[in-house]
């Protein structure tokens, strides 16, 4: 995955355009070069819009770049975060404002980063949540919650599960762990990897 423009300034607003389009350009080249399937992309925070404006503004946004994006077969990934804990006012926030900017768009190369440490503090309910939205979603993230540590006993997500249901659903793309350990990182990747194995 590679990054492309701020993840504050984002495609809700379109003052921000301009300079979001160009980075995601770039990293759309970049990607394509290094033989990568994806590119990250932010909604950007609210700032007063409304979701429905904000959601009009990403699709014209996303139907100037997309095509260029199909052209040289990257993805464009929207990334869900919460906006109660760590990104306050961050627009794409519940499942559906992006599920819907996928939907208007219409092409297969622009999805959601479904990240599930966000998703459990904004809505919870996250194996239906993904089941119900699998054709939407092209990229997942870890994260223990509270605390976005380790994925293990010491929090209130379980990832075996979460990982079974994923994988029902037939997605063939990446599960990156995105998680801050509190112990030795290698012991707790090792751990993670053990038991999303499914």
């Amino acid at each position: 995955m590679v990054g492309s423009h701020s993840l504050t300034n984002g495609l809700a607003e379109p003052k921000f355009h301009d300079e979001c389009l160009a980075k995601l350009r770039e990293a759309i080249d970049a990607t394509s070069a290094a033989g990568f399937p994806i590119v990250i992309s932010f909604s950007g925070n609210r700032r007063g819009i409304p979701d429905d404006v904000g959601i009009e503004n990403s699709v014209k946004a996303l139907k100037k770049i997309v095509g260029y994006a199909e052209k040289k077969k990257v993805n464009i990934i929207l990334e869900y975060l919460n906006s109660k804990v760590n990104h306050k006012d961050y627009m794409f926030d519940n499942t559906a404002w992006g599920v819907e900017v996928c939907k208007r768009v219409g092409s297969e190369r622009v999805k959601i980063l479904y990240d599930i440490y966000h998703a459990q503090i904004m809505e919870g309910d996250i194996i239906r949540t993904i089941r119900a939205n699998k054709d939407y979603i092209g990229h997942y993230h870890t994260g223990g919650n509270p605390g976005r540590n380790e994925i293990d006993e010491t929090q209130e997500l379980y990832y075996p599960a979460i990982m079974k249901a994923i994988a029902e659903t037939g997605f063939e793309g990446y599960v990156a762990h995105e998680f801050v350990p509190k112990r030795d990182p290698l012991e707790s990747l090792t751990y993670a990897t053990r038991i999303c194995d499914v």
